[in-house]
């Protein structure tokens, strides 16, 4: 497999670029993740001139658009820098599937990044970094995480969905959108919707109802919009045991009276919460190994990424 570019703070390969001097390297991101992403690897502060190690630096003031500025001494404002930095890297990262982003850093943090008032010392808001924001700001649609969060099974699993989601839709794009292509793509992902956002599912479904009377670019803009901002939704045991019902159903005539039983004592157990989603999935895969069904090989419910990542056991 071709590996997927992926943006990454440096500090997470283990690069010493903080502001101490340290790194906060990941090793879930250089152990594992590594075997499927090829890193992009930036680190804004240094990349405008601050050295290591530096003085450190925080978010001072309105939490929506603060000012990244010297702790001891908020005259020393390296905002534009940073936004600057951001504005000329951006483009560079056009190729990019995703990116992962370090925790609480005024430059890179993505999520509750501490703002500060400015004649206080402790934090009153909690807003985003101002690299970070850059980035999510131009790329809106790209699947975005923090590294500590990646150790949460249910999110690491629904940020490498969206990555391979996004892989998927470059590709197609590379090839040049037409109405069929995007119908098919949807078709693909129909099982996916359904376990992340069933309402989605039924939307984009009718959005493509009439896909050759409209212009493919602009159709596979909204579309594509539409079904990340689906995918971003958490499946959770009731909607992937919904999926799993609805797939069973595609062998009510082909199983064996015991294969059925078996099959639906499986799914309730994950249902349950007593064995992982990979037990019923693989055997809903085994059965239609044996029981081929065109429409259901298609579904990227199966396949959302290499089956060798494991994601399924922990969910």
């Amino acid at each position: 497999m071709q590996k997927i570019p992926v943006g990454i703070s440096s500090c997470l390969l283990g690069e010493e670029v903080r502001y101490n001097g340290g790194h906060k390297l990941s090793r879930l991101c250089v152990n594992n993740l590594s075997d499927y992403f090829e890193y992009r690897s930036v680190c804004p502060e240094v990349g405008i001139g601050l050295g290591v190690p530096r003085k450190p630096i925080h978010l001072l003031g309105d939490a929506e658009d603060p000012r990244a500025v010297d702790t001891q001494d908020a005259s020393i404002d390296v905002t534009d820098r940073l936004k600057n930095f951001a504005t000329e890297t951006i483009p560079q990262l056009n190729d990019i599937c995703g990116y992962i982003f370090i925790k609480g850093s005024p430059s890179c943090g993505l999520f509750k990044v501490k703002v500060y008032r400015e004649d206080q010392d402790t934090p009153l808001h909690e807003g985003r970094g101002i690299y970070a924001k850059a980035v999510t700001d131009a790329m809106p649609l790209l699947p975005v995480e923090e590294a500590g969060r990646l150790t949460d099974p249910v999110l690491k699993e629904n940020f490498i969905t969206r990555v391979f989601a996004y892989r998927r839709w470059q590709q197609l794009q590379g090839k040049g959108l037409t109405a069929s292509g995007i119908i098919e793509f949807h078709v693909a992902y129909k099982y996916s919707l359904m376990a992340h956002a069933p309402q989605s599912y039924n939307e984009l479904g009718r959005m493509l109802a009439d896909a050759g009377n409209h212009d493919p670019d602009e159709l596979g803009q909204r579309y594509f919009s539409a079904l990340m901002q689906a995918l971003e939704k958490k499946a959770n045991r009731k909607s992937n045991t919904n999926v799993l019902m609805h797939l069973q159903g595609y062998l009510k005539k082909q199983l064996q009276a015991k294969e059925k039983a078996k099959l639906a004592e499986v799914i309730e157990q994950y249902r349950n919460g007593i064995v992982p989603l990979v037990v019923p999935v693989t055997l809903l895969q085994h059965h239609f190994n044996n029981h081929p069904n065109e429409y259901i090989s298609k579904q990227a419910f199966f396949d959302p990424y290499p089956q060798e990542m494991s994601l399924r056991n922990a969910i």
